[in-house]
């Protein structure tokens, strides 16, 4: 995937980049999120070389990245950007890197804050130059703008800043940012091209083919079959949950409801049904605002709604990320303004909190404010900006002697809290008022609520009542898991997961939908694992669907519909729960991965199903012995033995003969697209590497022995649709790290 994701990005010839690209994070990241500027690991050699490294050995040596982040935390002892068995050892002397280094925001004043390596930042740059990081990501600390200091004190040669600054001005040069304006062909695409119809197409399709398909009794696809469909759950109209995080500016995102509400000769009814999770707001859904009503947006050109309104909308809920883009073509100016006006009817009397959440504009202070009307009433109003209170980024430091050059510590957001009593279920005229001005940065405002659970959970079963089947949309949001997060609730712990278990709200949930007695099918949106064990026994079908990008609605529902034939395959282990897994301190790999675990996961690493069924013939190896160091080649028969053409991932397990190695491990798969009733031979060639085992010391070598190669649509264990062979290797050869 790195390499893939690298080649795409760089472009083929390295001499004239599209973009610089960097593998992150240099290595063995982080530790719990709340102590990962000061967590050391020590992995095994073993560990280091078998798992942790060889992603990484793969975008240098097979995707040429150009750059590399170094981490926060240590690898024994030595903090990640000062680590020489890291940074010298592995990546310049062992895999020929000859990119630049750049550090994590802040790693360098890390090592002594957090780290305490030593005992001010002059110490600190001069260490990280010394092992090989060339560049300082610093944001609002000191950094390597402390490295004139540090070779005046003689900490480090100023032939290393100048070993640094070659290869910085390499990659500046590899960009093209000192040819003439206009010699370079990259400097002709236009911004037009950015969301383009041909980009769109290639987000569907992406979004498409990661779709994994984990359970089926025989529902899906839906097409032709219902016609009355029940779209419930907090994730179904959620923007983020589509995104992701460290995205660009959506334009015409698409949310599965979106994607649903689009569906030909299908009456679709709609509840939110719950929150992510207790004590976590989500957007006031569009069913408030009049699920066919929506809300008059204005848009003004000034930033306090003065003059005629440059563009009128209609929208079906205030939310609204426009980030470093315009909120509609009409506006040329930083400075504007938003007014969204209709009714709002609340699901049933109560106590409701709303909120305000302004749009990411790291690492920049626009001015933001709002004014929020209900029935004419001036209900809250104000800035949308706190002060410049860090805390916000959790355990990151400011800290004085920052680059001149660095942007002033921003202003962050401020989410005002908004507590409400209504006592009737009757539409309320409302108005919410939104400006923006100075920097372009951080455009867009989301209106959240908290609402009486047992409301929310009424009004999903009502609709659900009505429908022929219930569509579920539940997960995860990168608001909750992500990067030094300040939220500390049941399940979450500054953006790490305490549980893997679906949050309570959307348990009960689904539930709620399943007693109601129509067939339930559960989408489920996520950036990691989810333990669905409840809805694998009761649901009638599952689909992980992850954060699939702007056009991630269209692609489910395409998928719901059997347009898209699911075949994407887990990348990670879905465990059944923690309860066997080593403590999420604990770095070893004994007891976890796919290639160690040695429970039962809920799925494992690999699994997907389809709309087809597939049969695999014997495998045809292309030796039945082999010497150390010669490739593989094996090839299979696979026929698609169903009525509905489709793609397979052939996926390739090798056990080695070390007597305490890994259960097996994938060394190759291939995505192949056969048609309905169609046999086609699949052929996948093994490496040396590939066929190599890692001893306690970190030595890589072929060994001598028996190997079982299988290859089939999952893991052995998971599949029926699988093929086996056996054959020998002899001779041993050892392989550099």
């Amino acid at each position: 995937m790195g390499v893939a994701f690298i080649s795409g990005v760089q472009g083929p010839d390295l001499n004239h980049l599209r973009a610089v690209a960097t593998s992150k994070h240099f290595a063995v990241h982080s530790g719990p999120e709340t102590l990962r500027h000061g967590f050391n690991v020590d992995p095994s050699e073993r560990d280091l070389e078998e798992t942790y490294l060889p992603a990484f050995r793969a975008t240098v040596t097979e995707g040429h990245v150009q750059s590399v982040m170094c981490a926060y935390n240590s690898i024994d002892e030595w903090p990640a950007c000062t680590n020489k068995m890291l940074l010298k050892e592995h990546l310049r002397d062992e895999w020929d890197f000859k990119g630049f280094v750049v550090s994590d925001c802040g790693a360098i004043v890390d090592v002594y804050q957090g780290h305490k390596k030593t005992t001010d930042i002059a110490h600190a740059a001069a260490l990280s130059l010394e092992a090989g990081t060339d560049l300082s990501c610093s944001i609002w600390t000191p950094g390597f703008n402390s490295l004139g200091e540090a070779v005046h004190q003689g900490l480090v040669p100023e032939a290393l800043v100048t070993q640094a600054a070659e290869r910085l001005y390499t990659a500046r040069m590899q960009l093209g940012l000192f040819d003439p304006q206009g010699s370079n062909a990259l400097d002709k695409i236009p911004f037009s091209d950015a969301a383009s119809p041909v980009h769109r197409s290639t987000a569907l399709k992406a979004a498409e083919e990661s779709i994994v398909l984990l359970k089926n009794n025989g529902i899906l696809p839906l097409k032709g079959t219902q016609q009355h469909i029940a779209v419930i759950g907090p994730t179904a109209d959620l923007l983020p949950s589509i995104l992701g995080n460290y995205v660009g500016t959506p334009v015409k995102p698409v949310t599965p409801l979106d994607g649903l509400l689009t569906e030909q000769g299908v009456k679709v009814e709609y509840a939110q049904g719950s929150t992510l999770a207790a004590g976590v707001g989500v957007p006031v859904p569009r069913t408030a605002f009049g699920l066919k009503t929506g809300l008059k947006t204005e848009f003004f050109a000034t930033p306090d709604w003065t003059g005629r309104p440059v563009a009128v909308s209609k929208e079906p809920l205030v939310q609204a990320d426009w980030e470093n883009g315009k909120p509609v073509p009409e506006i040329e100016t930083t400075d504007y303004s938003v007014r969204w006006s209709g009714t709002l009817t609340v699901p049933a009397a109560g106590h409701y909190v709303f909120t305000l959440e302004s749009g990411d504009s790291f690492p920049y202070s626009p001015k933001e404010s709002y004014r929020l009307l209900i029935d004419g009433e001036v209900a809250s109003e104000g800035s949308l900006r706190a002060g410049h209170d860090l805390s916000a980024m959790g355990n990151f430091k400011a800290a004085p002697g920052a680059s001149a050059t660095a942007p002033p510590v921003m202003a962050f957001p401020k989410v005002p809290s908004i507590p409400m009593d209504f006592t009737d279920t009757n539409p309320h005229d409302f108005v919410l008022e939104y400006s923006h001005s100075g920097d372009r940065a951080g455009g867009g405002v989301t209106l959240k609520w908290e609402a009486p659970a047992q409301a929310q959970v009424d009004e999903a079963v009502a609709r659900a009542k009505e429908s022929d089947v219930v569509v579920a949309f539940v997960g995860l949001s990168p608001q909750l898991e992500g990067e030094e997060m300040p939220i500390k609730i049941d399940g979450f712990d500054g953006g790490d997961r305490t549980s893997l278990d679906l949050p309570a709200p959307q348990q009960k949930l689904l539930e709620a939908m399943a007693a109601t007695g129509k067939p339930l099918v559960v989408v489920l949106q996520s950036g990691s694992a989810v333990a669905l064990n409840w809805a694998n026994e009761h649901a009638a079908a599952i689909l992980e669907a992850w954060y699939p990008g702007v056009e991630g609605g269209t692609a489910i529902r395409q998928t719901l519909d059997g347009i898209n034939n699911p075949a994407g395959r887990l990348p990670v282990t879905f465990y059944a729960g923690l309860d066997g897994l080593p403590a999420f301190t604990d770095y070893t790999l004994n007891g976890r991965t796919y290639r160690y675990y040695k429970g039962k996961p809920l799925w494992g690493f690999g699994y997907g199903l389809s709309y087809s069924t597939f049969k695999y013939g014997a495998v045809k190896l292309s030796a039945e012995t082999l010497k150390a160091g010669e490739p593989l080649t094996a090839t299979v028969a696979v026929t698609n033995s169903s009525i509905v053409g489709g793609d397979e991932v052939v996926e390739a397990y090798l056990k080695t003969p070390q007597a305490d190695g890994p259960i097996h491990s994938l060394v190759g798969f291939k995505r192949v697209t056969i048609a309905a009733g169609v046999s086609k031979e699949v052929t996948l060639e093994i490496d040396p590497r590939s066929l190599s085992s890692v001893d306690d010391e970190g030595n890589r070598s072929i060994l001598p022995g028996k190997y079982t190669l299988s290859l089939g649509g999952a893991q052995p264990e998971e599949t029926q649709a699988k093929a086996e062979a056996e054959f020998t290797l002899t001779g041993t050869q050892a392989l550099p790290k």
